[in-house]
């Protein structure tokens, strides 16, 4: 229990623990306040995250580099996956999209880019490996490709998608996802080990003490998010903001916020290997794991099937997202300026996004 505590005081996010609470007494005592227990679930949720991250990290470094890569690859967007499944449950659909190319998107162009940013600021330039990035831009793209080829064929033949077409991409997409698997944790390990171990020094939990933690924040992120979905739709009408803009921009932001605290503190210690891998491999996975799953999960858990059509300007997003990050990254090294360039089109997104929100 020493480590938990440890990791606590250490880690300034999980200070915001004791505030895990307060959306599900907000809910229990005014049901009509969605905007403060929209905000309150937003506070919850994130330093959940962090937790789930941390418990993550510390099972991988117990149970061996396989299990412990599987393990890291499978739950490093956990948090983005039950918000989603509790949008998915209930109905809101948009919100799912949205929120699956939101944090493509975010992860891809907003970290990416405060990663160069505040690296950059302190380090001048840096230097990365462009072999390894150039492979993980290439499995972003063939992602993106996927879940881009329906809305483009549906939007070209003025025609509805067939029902098999979105379960059978989904499949591919997922055996896409294994594969790499087996690439970066079995036939090529060496290759991927330094920027996949790369962590904070510090002593190792004890086994159990790590998987209860991490079976604890499960199911409190679980309950959080079921609050944060309920309450969304509500707290949007009050703020103006729609939920395609709510799903795009503010639960992509919040999902992947401890993945963010760990990518920037790297960037600013100058190790932009493992920045690039946190924010590369989470779009990637977004697309190549998350995003299947969810439409094999609504024959099961949604109202209808969910289809992989997304409205016409997520699918130029994600493109352009897609183009940004390999340009940036061709030449091996970094600067703040192409930082604030990919903050730029991100915010170009937002503004878009906020003011011709999709019907």
């Amino acid at each position: 229990m020493g480590n938990l505590l440890d990791a606590i005081r250490g880690n300034k996010v999980l200070w915001l623990l004791p505030a895990v609470p307060a959306p599900l007494i907000a809910e229990a005592a005014a049901p009509a306040a969605h905007t403060l227990t929209f905000l309150l679930s937003i506070l919850a949720i994130v330093p959940l995250a962090a937790l789930l991250s941390l418990a993550t990290e510390q099972v991988a470094v117990r149970t061996g580099d396989a299990i412990g890569g599987l393990l890291n690859a499978t739950l490093g967007n956990l948090t983005e996956l039950l918000i989603a499944i509790a949008a998915l449950q209930a109905g809101e659909y948009l919100l799912v999209k949205a929120t699956i190319a939101g944090a493509i998107v975010t992860n891809a162009l907003f970290m990416t880019g405060m990663c160069f940013l505040l690296g950059g600021l302190r380090h001048h330039v840096q230097d990365f490996n462009r072999a390894s990035t150039r492979l993980q831009v290439g499995l972003l793209f063939l992602a993106a490709f996927g879940l881009m080829v329906p809305s483009a064929l549906a939007g070209m033949d003025q025609q509805t998608l067939p029902p098999a077409l979105s379960p059978a991409i989904a499949v591919i997409l997922l055996a896409a996802y294994g594969f790499s698997l087996v690439f970066t944790l079995g036939t090529h390990r060496k290759y991927f080990s330094a920027a996949a171990h790369e962590t904070e020094e510090g002593e190792a939990w004890p086994l159990g003490l790590a998987i209860g933690v991490l079976v604890g924040a499960t199911v409190a992120v679980a309950l959080a998010s079921e609050v944060f979905v309920a309450s969304l739709t509500g707290a949007s009408a009050e703020l103006g903001l729609s939920p395609a803009f709510m799903g795009f921009v503010v639960v992509a932001i919040v999902g992947a916020a401890a993945e963010m605290t760990a990518a920037f503190s790297a960037a600013r210690k100058n190790r932009l290997d493992l920045s690039l891998g946190i924010s590369f491999g989470s779009a990637a996975q977004i697309a190549l794991f998350v995003a299947p799953v969810l439409v094999l999960l609504s024959h099961v858990l949604g109202p209808a099937p969910m289809s992989l059509q997304f409205w016409p300007g997520a699918v130029v997003m994600i493109f352009v997202a897609t183009l940004a990050a390999a340009l940036t990254t061709a030449s091996g090294h970094a600067a703040w300026f192409l930082g604030l360039l990919m903050l730029m089109i991100y915010a170009i997104f937002a503004v878009t996004l906020y003011v011709m929100p999709p019907v």
